[in-house]
């Protein structure tokens, strides 16, 4: 081998550097799979890949999301320094002159109009740490009482649900790896394999086991494909249904009684309404046949084990905290929970779904689940944060009313972390109006969103691989976010944004954080006691036990793997049970002669919410371009629409343009559009802004709609 060519494999050899591995954990979807990023430099380019970590939820298991997530956080478009806008554009200032100014329009607001003309709208794929300061920020630093968040639109329904019921609500009411020895699943509204598909494993496991699987949703879905049964219901008639199941095991004497009448109140309230009701009748509201919902109810009552499972299909609906309880009604009257392999599981949308709504973002709560109103609880966590109990505001309103309070000038200043409210609330065209009337909105996220576009102010955080924290899994498992990513420009971290606001405000003492364990510190005792008590966990405990399940009162006590083995939350000990009717408390847009369809909406595998991250993942945009709707073909050949034609879907509230996708496996009265665009592809803008009257859930699962060609 002659010298020029050793020199030349040398050089090569030379050019690629030592590689850096960056552990950190997915910022999508609640499985929270942990992750580590390689980075090796070829000469003077950087490449990058994701690969999984094992651990206790997913056991090193990753989806097309988790492997592309990088794409987003090194993107180009990441906003690095604070911005400005100045007469329509979006000039770079110093943290400085940010701080400043947010100070000055802040001040001059709540001095004309009071504290609680400002707002603070939060979300559920930040920390708990970020959660936990960002409602001590509301109430502390500004004295206001609106603030809310993103989660309210995810799992307002299952948490009410759970609460009203067995008086807590933890994501599974069992541990994840029982999933495979349980003998029948009911899967109601959730499409796993698409949604949270690192979790299949335990289902497919489940059914190898000789599992009997029951989906239950509108459209064939990889979900359902893979169940034993699928009931295709008409979107909405969820409480219907799971009325009807319940009838058929209460007339086959497929029920507990022993259970019922120690662990349970009001059955037989629910026993005599449920009488009442014609099995046939049900089965024309619902569309499922007579056939199926008995099948439904012996198999799943015959078996000695059972579990159900609900996510945004039953639960994005006016009347979704009805849906999920009448599907614990199906859970307690078996008795198929607080026993091995036998269980409730609210699957969690967003990636800290669990812990965000926990520790004090929700217009009502305060940390460690307590009430807002309660009077212990304010004395308690007014102790815990130094102020007099008297200075902390009252309850506020849900997320979507903050923009109707925005609307009517109640509300002229808001500021929001890590959401795009433009595109994931209801009846967008007005969210948009209304948030064009604020005075002064400030905006902390990664990307120029919607939202952003909008704000008079723009902070540039953090990602994912850069933030350490702690979030909550599916399965209530808190889990530490390892992130040592170096920082992109001058970003900064969400708990550092909202301690420097606090600073400039006058509130420093209130917010002295040098770490995100600083924080995570005064969340362990201002939860404690509290129904989702973290006082046992550590950051060293996470690390040392790769995550630990809540309530965990003590350092010394093991995670509680199974919740109501003994008794339940409420204070005697006892599940309530309620019955509802097939007639929502609040009217469901149903099929008109102007609008003759039923349109319902959810998730494709490669997106992730508004998509304004998964988008700058150009493997995952390649994945789906643009939105669709998906129509049977005698329906689409009815309205004159060809395959993978533009079409005009209306409601009354606005209108969007998608392209048809033609599908025999959905029902001919339902249209399905996925959530992820924007503007005149923002299903949103097509949904009602009426709320559940218990959770204040929109009803985004059921909205009617008109379809026409474009033909220009």
């Amino acid at each position: 081998m002659t010298e020029l060519m050793l020199k030349y494999f040398r050089d090569k050899q030379g050019a690629v550097q030592k590689e850096k591995v960056y552990d950190s954990q997915c910022p999508f979807c609640s499985m929270q799979c942990k992750m580590q990023l390689i980075e090796q430099t070829v000469v003077s380019r950087k490449i990058h890949k994701t690969i999984g970590k094992d651990n206790p939820t997913s056991e090193g298991r990753l989806c097309v999301k988790g492997i592309n997530a990088h794409q987003h956080a090194l993107h180009r478009d990441r906003i690095k320094q604070p911005l400005m806008n100045i007469d329509n554009e979006f000039v770079p200032i110093s943290w400085d002159t940010a701080l400043e100014v947010i100070k000055e329009k802040f001040t001059k607001l709540q001095t004309k109009h009071g504290n609680h003309t400002l707002s603070v709208y939060g979300s559920a794929s930040i920390t708990n740490e970020e959660a936990y300061l960002l409602g001590k920020f509301a109430r502390v630093a500004l004295k206001t009482k609106y603030i809310d968040y993103n989660g309210r639109l995810c799992m307002g329904a299952a948490a009410t649900g759970a609460n009203q019921t067995f008086g807590l609500d933890r994501g599974f009411t069992n541990m994840i790896q029982e999933i495979p020895n349980t003998r029948c699943i009911i899967l109601a509204g959730t499409n796993i394999a698409e949604c949270q598909p690192t979790i299949m494993p335990y289902f497919e496991k489940a059914k190898e086991n000789g599992a009997y699987i029951i989906a239950i949703d509108p459209r064939e879905t990889a979900t359902t494909k893979f169940a034993d049964l699928h009931l295709k219901n008409k979107p909405g008639t969820d409480v219907a249904l799971a009325n009807g199941i319940l009838k058929v095991l209460i007339e086959n004497e497929l029920i507990d009684k022993a259970f019922l009448d120690s662990r349970t109140e009001g059955f037989d309230a629910v026993e005599a309404q449920i009488a009442s009701m014609d099995l046939n009748e049900i089965a024309d509201v619902t569309g499922v046949t007579v056939d199926q919902i008995k099948q439904t109810a012996l198999v799943f009552g015959k078996e000695e084990s059972g579990m159900i499972f609900t996510a945004r299909g039953i639960e994005q609906q006016t009347d979704g905290t009805a849906a999920v309880r009448s599907f614990l009604n199906i859970l307690l009257a078996t008795g198929k929970i607080g026993k091995p392999n036998a269980g409730y599981g609210a699957v969690t949308g967003q990636g800290n779904g669990q812990g965000a709504r926990e520790h004090g973002q929700k217009a009502d709560q305060l940390p460690g689940y307590r009430s807002i109103e309660n009077q212990e609880h304010r004395n308690y966590i007014a102790s815990v944060w130094g102020v007099d109990e008297e200075e902390l505001p009252r309850s506020g309103v849900s997320a979507y009313e903050m923009f109707e309070k925005i609307d009517i000038g109640e509300i002229t200043g808001m500021f929001i972390m890590c959401s795009n409210p433009i595109v994931s609330n209801p009846n967008a065209n007005f969210v948009k109006e209304a948030i064009k009337k604020l005075d002064f909105l400030v905006v902390a996220d990664l990307f120029m969103s919607e939202t952003a576009q909008l704000a008079d102010l723009i902070l540039p955080a953090t990602s994912y691989l850069e933030d350490e924290g702690t979030m909550t899994n599916v399965e209530g498992r808190v889990m530490i976010r390892e992130a040592s990513y170096p920082i992109q420009g001058e970003a900064r971290h969400d708990w550092q944004i909202i301690c420097e606001i606090a600073k400039v405000l006058g509130k420093e003492k209130y917010f002295p954080f040098q770490s995100a364990e600083e924080v995570f510190e005064e969340i362990r005792v201002a939860s404690r006691g509290g129904r989702a008590d973290y006082y046992g966990i550590t950051y060293d405990r996470l690390r040392k036990e790769r995550g630990v399940l809540w309530p965990c009162p003590s350092a010394d006590e093991p995670s509680v793997h199974r919740l109501f083995e003994k008794s339940f939350a409420h204070p005697d000990g006892k599940a309530q049970m309620v019955a509802f009717s097939h007639q929502s408390e609040v009217a469901k847009p149903t099929p008109s002669e102007k609008y003759p369809l039923l349109l319902t909406t959810g998730r494709v595998m490669s997106h992730y919410l508004t998509g304004e991250q998964t988008r700058k993942s150009p493997a995952l945009a390649a994945r789906h371009v643009e939105a669709f709707i998906e129509i049977h073909p005698e329906t689409a050949e009815e309205y004159g629409l060809k395959k993978d034609t533009l079409v005009k879907v209306e409601s009354e509230f606005g209108w969007i343009v998608v392209r048809t996708k033609w599908t025999d496996t959905i029902r001919k009265d339902t249209v399905f559009v996925p959530f992820h665009w924007v503007e005149t592809q923002n299903v949103n803008r097509l949904v009602a802004g009426e709320l559940d009257p218990f959770c204040k859930m929109p009803g985004f699962k059921v909205s009617a709609v008109a379809i026409s060609p474009v033909t220009e």
